[in-house]
């Protein structure tokens, strides 16, 4: 009888009442980045240009300054690469700040 017993309790594979449980491991990307971009204007001082480098990009004050006059000369330059949320967050931030202060700086993102 112990052997009646075995044979019924053992999960038979092909049983439909049976269930096979598998892990499956998630695949997962790489976010998109976006590159800030400022724009040269005619009108923002450098010196503020320098300040919104520092303060909203933590560059140091021999970074923010090599990317202002790269701005200055070319048109253009990167802030930074970053997800899509902070990239919009830092966009907004300089754009507020420059309006502020009254000035024209254009602050932009672009996807890498």
């Amino acid at each position: 009888m112990a052997d009646d017993d075995r044979k019924r309790k053992t999960p038979n594979p092909g049983d439909p009442s049976v269930a096979v449980i598998t892990k499956t491991k998630p695949q997962t990307k790489r976010p998109n980045m976006y590159r800030v971009l400022i724009l040269n204007d005619d009108y923002t001082p450098m010196e503020f240009v320098t300040h919104v480098l520092e303060r909203f990009f933590s560059k140091d004050h021999e970074a923010a300054t090599r990317i202002m006059l790269h701005v200055h000369h070319h048109g253009i330059g990167e802030c930074g690469i970053y997800t899509y949320e902070v990239a919009e967050t830092k966009v907004t931030q300089v754009m507020d700040f420059a309006r502020k202060h009254q000035h024209p700086l254009q602050c932009v993102m672009e996807k890498k």
